[in-house]
């Protein structure tokens, strides 16, 4: 963990974890007046500059404000300086609050740190506890001809649920994941006797695709992947790019209602169906399928989404 995550110093510490627990109880003055005492031990202590924004936030919020609602901003923006890779996911409450910058909302540094801490109960909390379809809804609502691709790209492997469930209709499979922790239990997956994938990246998704050769895949899968991408447009254009004539990416998505992407409570995006076709055609990917779907649940709701498959076209 880089330097700037831990303050170095125990009494700082403790009224950091104390006001930690008062936030999670809404007690937002506590937690505010705690963050302070903690920074005034360590000034450089990003994650309290952090916890201090969401309390001035939600005091913000409980009195409509402005001015702390822009003392939440200054919050934020002093634990963006002291992180310039946002690993705390900074980026995301400054979007929120109309102040993104226009940078991504997530940063690759934020969904890797999140992603290597979540990948020991990973497939156990998604699919148990969210009840997370993902994978075989992209795999029942591929087509049937052809019934094997030579050359598939899983995007955002993960720990390797979408590799298990496509692997018996593919020749050659690629994973690609920005974490380390999932790419690690990917790797020690098997099926069959042989590892789960040919081949295993770490990276970032659009700089995987502009690496891989031009008409090199038949297939481009990303379960519950692009819901951490706000603009789709440019991953569409990096897989049509890497994909043959006629071959087939299959993803899933949150959905809204209107145009354009969201950033939502959850920390996902979702998007628009005219903002998947508006990003598809461009790309020369005709839609073949785009149907509702849940593909998990938070807080026992279902997640409205979407399934979608789109083909390369000859062009």
């Amino acid at each position: 963990m880089a330097p700037q995550h831990s303050s170095g110093d125990l009494l700082a510490d403790r009224r950091y974890r104390y006001a930690e627990a008062c936030l999670a109880d809404h007690d937002f003055s506590g937690a505010a007046d705690l963050a302070e005492q903690a920074l005034e031990i360590a000034p450089r202590y990003a994650p309290a500059w952090l916890l201090l924004g969401r309390a001035r936030e939600g005091l913000a919020a409980q009195t409509d404000d402005p001015v702390l609602r822009a003392a939440a901003t200054r919050a934020y923006a002093c634990a963006l300086d002291i992180d310039p890779d946002d690993a705390l996911g900074v980026r995301a409450h400054l979007v929120r609050l109309g102040e993104g910058g226009g940078l991504p909302a997530l940063s690759p540094a934020y969904i890797r740190m999140l992603f290597d801490g979540y990948a020991p109960r990973f497939e156990r909390h998604l699919v148990d506890g969210l009840g997370y379809v993902g994978p075989q809804l992209v795999l029942d609502a591929l087509p049937v001809e052809p019934g094997r691709f030579n050359v598939a790209l899983d995007l955002g492997c993960g720990t390797g649920l979408m590799g298990a469930a496509i692997r018996d209709r593919v020749g050659h499979l690629t994973g690609v994941d920005l974490s380390p922790g999932m790419l690690a239990l990917a790797r020690a997956k098997t099926q069959d006797g042989r590892p789960l994938y040919d081949r295993l990246a770490e990276g970032d998704l659009l700089a995987f695709l502009a690496g891989e050769g031009s008409i090199s895949a038949d297939l481009c899968l990303a379960a519950d992947v692009l819901i951490y991408v706000a603009d789709l447009a440019p991953v569409l254009d990096g897989i049509a790019r890497v994909l043959r004539p006629g071959g087939i990416a299959a993803f899933t998505v949150q959905s809204k209602d209107g145009d354009g992407a969201a950033l939502g409570a959850d920390g996902r995006y979702a998007h628009a169906d005219s903002h998947i076709a508006d990003s598809a055609s461009p790309a020369g990917l005709e839609i073949l399928t785009l149907h509702p779907a849940d593909v998990r649940r938070e807080n026992g709701q279902p997640v409205p989404g979407r399934v979608v498959v789109l083909r390369r076209t000859a062009a």
